[in-house]
């Protein structure tokens, strides 16, 4: 594919990246972004916008986020050194342990700012999507603390392989709305909270969960998720002696990365984004969007997508639901085409391998999402000894055990104890 930026031109972003300036006052990081809605939904997501203005950075909003992260979402999450999986790869592991927030993953940060907005911009009720339940688990219980009514939507075959997440949304007083349409994943998810939102725009607050869609969703969410990787920056200076080499964090539609990488974008660290490889290259075997997309629009955004020759939009297969998306967040579209970011895909088999070892040598269930960035966190360091690693830890994989019992565990070897 023919490279979307120049060399100059792609510097000049990535520069206006590091210095808070993207996006521009359009919604754009470069090419990408935007937002491409229907006319019924143009004044919502202007009122969106104002209210993002209005409240994301002042003094009075940021106590109350901050208070909430601190006393309710239990921040700063902690920064684990890994002596056992540093051992075995010959490199010095940290993971930053998002799976530690409450409700088990980093989807919280998201979910409990857009919370605090909704209710200082007077929605009635909140509506939102999941794919991997977690951010849908994330919005009920933020909802739930600010005392807004929540309806989670949520495609039939990511409710039957997240279960437990099912329940803890009901349990959380949330109602959760089967959506059989489409592939029945996160994207018919997406486009059935978009159709529910048209039918009162005012009243109703969309609290989506990832990087993605029309503006100013992928601004929204950075900022909210970017707290990961503020602390994570200062946690490796504090405790590791000084900051990484190389960053690693999955990618579905980029929230949990965006929010590890953006603060570490001005310094002098390998960052590496790591999609799902699923079962092959072909389309409808991945999600691996980065890695085998084109540019196009999709659910309100100008960038990277899967789709066939003419443009028709196509599923994807994931092991993992989180990442289970046809598109990606613009911003790290934009981050591909300045060189910044690379983006690699792990398999299925690669991310259960990877999963069993972290819970062999370290005691800890990651979420089959983030076993991805585990994957080719453990491919690099065969070429890279003696380089200190940050895993983003993004979730607990407790979701994922309707998906895991197909699998049995890996016996344990006398090389593997």
């Amino acid at each position: 594919m023919k490279p979307l930026l120049q060399a100059d031109e792609a510097q000049a972003l990535l520069d206006a990246s590091i210095r808070g300036e993207l996006p521009d006052e359009r919604g754009r990081f470069g090419p990408f972004g935007g937002r491409y809605v229907p006319e019924t939904l143009v004044p919502a997501f202007e009122r969106l916008e104002a209210g993002v203005r209005e409240h994301l950075h002042d003094a009075g909003f940021q106590q109350d986020l901050q208070r909430e992260l601190r006393e309710w979402v239990g921040r700063p999450t902690a920064l684990t050194h890994a002596p056992r999986l540093s051992e075995r790869w010959g490199t010095e592991v940290w993971l930053k342990r998002e799976d530690l927030a409450h409700t088990g993953a980093h989807k919280i940060n998201n979910a409990i700012g857009q919370a605090l907005l909704a209710k200082r911009l007077g929605a009635q009720r909140v509506i939102a999507e999941t794919g991997a339940g977690q951010h849908g688990v994330a919005s009920a219980a933020a909802c739930a603390r600010v005392g807004l009514p929540c309806c989670v939507y949520m495609g039939t075959v990511d409710m039957q392989r997240q279960a437990p997440n099912v329940d803890r949304m009901e349990r959380l007083g949330a109602e959760v709305v089967a959506v059989e349409t489409g592939d029945k994943t996160l994207r018919a998810a997406i486009d059935e909270a978009m159709r529910k939102w048209v039918t009162d725009p005012s009243g109703i607050y969309y609290l989506l969960g990832s990087a993605v869609g029309a503006h100013p969703y992928p601004y929204l969410v950075r900022e909210l998720q970017s707290v990961i990787g503020k602390e994570a920056r200062q946690q490796m200076i504090d405790q590791a002696g000084g900051l990484p080499d190389v960053a690693f964090a999955c990618v579905g539609g980029g929230s949990n990365s965006i929010g590890l990488f953006y603060p570490l974008l001005g310094d002098d660290i390998e960052l590496i984004g790591v999609e799902a490889g699923g079962t092959g290259d072909g389309l409808g075997q991945n999600a691996a969007t980065l890695a085998t997309g084109t540019p196009g629009v999709l659910q309100g955004s100008y960038t990277i997508i899967l789709q066939d020759d003419d443009g028709q939009v196509q599923e994807t297969h994931s092991i993992s639901a989180g990442l289970d998306y046809s598109g990606v967040g613009p911003e790290h579209a934009l981050l591909q085409a300045t060189g910044r970011v690379t983006y690699i895909s792990a398999t299925d088999d690669e991310a259960l391998a990877a999963l069993a070892e972290l819970c062999e040598a370290e005691g800890i269930l990651t979420a089959l999402e983030t076993a991805h960035a585990y994957a080719a966190a453990r491919e690099w360091s065969k070429d890279n000894p003696g380089k200190r690693i940050l895993i983003g830890n993004s979730g607990r994989g407790d979701k994922d055990m309707p998906t895991l019992t197909q699998y049995p565990p890996r016996i344990r070897t006398d090389a593997s104890a």
